[in-house]
């Protein structure tokens, strides 16, 4: 992403009157947030919506080359860059398509993408040293050895980062990533998935079981030894967090209905049922690509995240290199049969039966009633499950605002959750001491009320299946009129 200073003002410049306006009124109290949030957040949140409100939308290629600008390694914390090599076997293959299937309700249309070699940046801690200090001039591999030198801890985390999944990148995501790895001691393998819209569901979640099973079975070359799976944490934020819980519940698929009794990856045999990893843990994690639930509407005050977008606001994007498709698809992740998939929206997943531990922390924003309702269907499963939500706080809170106690805490708790799934050597007895736990935190004193997480869902399943599959087709009536009128790329 461009932090540049010169981009920053061609950014900011137009917004000063915007800024000076809502500065003003948070200060006499007519601000209806005045009361929960201080003037940064106030003006931190605005700014970000009003980008989102732009009535001449940024065409998507921009959007995304922006936000693949890498702005460089510096200062606190080690990078070494990685490629996993393409599997010559189609076992992972077959074994995704098999599960996608067996769970598929009703003429999903998906396309099976290739295996790719797979890039991925190690994360870790460089304690010691000023924060603009220059990244050493040392080969990947010894940067790995650089980095290894100052873990404390077994743990790895995965990390899927976010971006509606058609933005960002590793590199825009190494300030959190180094953060969770000073905070648990251990090493983060942050993951340059396939994006969207050139290259649609499943090709992230194709990168992601990939990525896995790297950590469990280290491809040829690998820097890294094999990880214990009781070491390993799925960590993302956003449609990262989307990923993370879609590629739990692929795992769980997989084990459920394979009639395999095991896969091959790069030359080594590997026994099913899979080990699932020590858990999963999302910050605002995004569970549904319908977006159908009440807090969409319901909680817009406190978040910047746009309202749902219809299928004529997203065919208004302007005509660019990758949007529209050829074919034409009505949705930027999937096309929009697949809307309702447990492996697109894991809001729509009917079985968490024996997962891992989950970690779900989000604000009082648009996306929390999804979050809800996952977490309270694992919970009701057997499964340990620890819910955090704070007042009036937005999107991805504790990414962007360090400053504030909510966000510290936030993200101190999302870090301690994977310590304490994946961070022990004795990994069995620290599991069964955690329990299932909810809590809400009030604004700005983050006074703690216990909540129970069995009951934190809005409405029953039958409710939410039917508002997801309306909302599905209501954009499918939509998309057929718009793309008879729009051409091909």
């Amino acid at each position: 992403m461009d932090t540049s200073p010169s981009a920053l003002l061609r950014l900011f410049v137009p917004k000063i009157p915007f800024m000076a306006k809502t500065a003003l009124w948070h200060s006499l109290w007519l601000s209806p947030t005045s009361s929960k949030w201080d003037l940064r957040t106030e003006l931190t949140v605005r700014i970000i919506r009003s980008l989102f409100d732009n009535p001449e939308p940024t065409p998507l290629s921009k959007q995304q080359r922006w936000s693949l600008k890498d702005p460089g390694i510096k200062g606190k914390m080690w990078i070494s860059k990685v490629a996993f090599a393409t599997p010559e076997e189609e076992d992972i293959r077959d074994v995704i398509v098999d599960a996608i299937e067996s769970l598929k309700e009703g003429d999903g249309v998906y396309k099976v993408p290739a295996m790719i070699p797979l890039e991925a940046e190690w994360t870790g801690y460089r304690a010691n040293v000023r924060p603009d200090r220059p990244r050493p001039d040392l080969s990947e591999a010894q940067h790995y050895e650089k980095l290894m030198s100052e873990v404390t801890s077994p743990l790895a985390i995965l990390y899927f980062h976010g971006g509606a999944h058609f933005m960002m990148d590793p590199s825009s995501h190494r300030i959190p990533t180094s953060r969770l790895a000073q905070l648990t001691g251990g090493r983060c393998l942050s993951v340059r998935y396939r994006l969207a819209p050139q290259n649609p569901f499943p090709c992230a979640l194709f990168d992601a079981f990939h990525a896995y099973l790297g950590l469990l079975y280290p491809p040829p070359n690998s820097f890294h030894k094999p990880v214990a799976a009781n070491n390993i944490v799925f960590a993302g934020d956003s449609a990262g967090g989307n990923l993370s819980f879609a590629l739990c519940q692929l795992i769980l698929q997989i084990n459920r209905s394979s009639t395999n009794t095991s896969l091959k990856f790069h030359a080594q045999s590997i026994d099913l049922p899979l080990p699932l990893p020590a858990g999963v843990a999302g910050t605002s994690p995004w569970a549904d690509l319908t977006r159908c639930m009440p807090s969409v509407v319901s909680n817009a005050q406190y978040d910047y995240l746009p309202p749902p977008v219809s299928t004529e606001q997203v065919w208004k994007f302007p005509l660019d290199e990758i949007w529209p498709t050829d074919p034409p698809r009505g949705d930027l992740y999937c096309d929009l049969s697949m809307l309702c998939h447990p492996l697109v929206s894991p809001l729509a997943a009917k079985d968490w039966t024996g997962s891992c531990p989950m970690f779900f922390v989000y604000g009082e924003e648009t996306l929390a009633d999804e979050g809800k309702a996952v977490a309270s269907l694992a919970a009701q499963q057997g499964v340990t499950v620890v819910w955090e939500q704070f007042e009036a706080m937005p999107h991805c809170f504790s990414m962007i605002f360090e400053h504030l106690e909510a966000g510290r805490r936030g993200f101190k708790d999302w870090a301690n959750f994977c310590t304490q799934v994946g961070g022990q050597t004795d990994d069995k007895e620290k599991a069964c001491e955690m329990k299932t736990k909810g809590t809400w935190f009030a604004a700005k004193s983050c006074q703690e009320t216990d909540v129970d997480v069995r009951s934190l869902a809005v409405c029953g399943r039958e409710t939410v299946t039917e508002r997801m599959r309306s909302t599905t087709e209501a954009r499918m009536q939509g998309f057929d009129g718009y793309s008879k009128i729009l051409p091909n790329l």
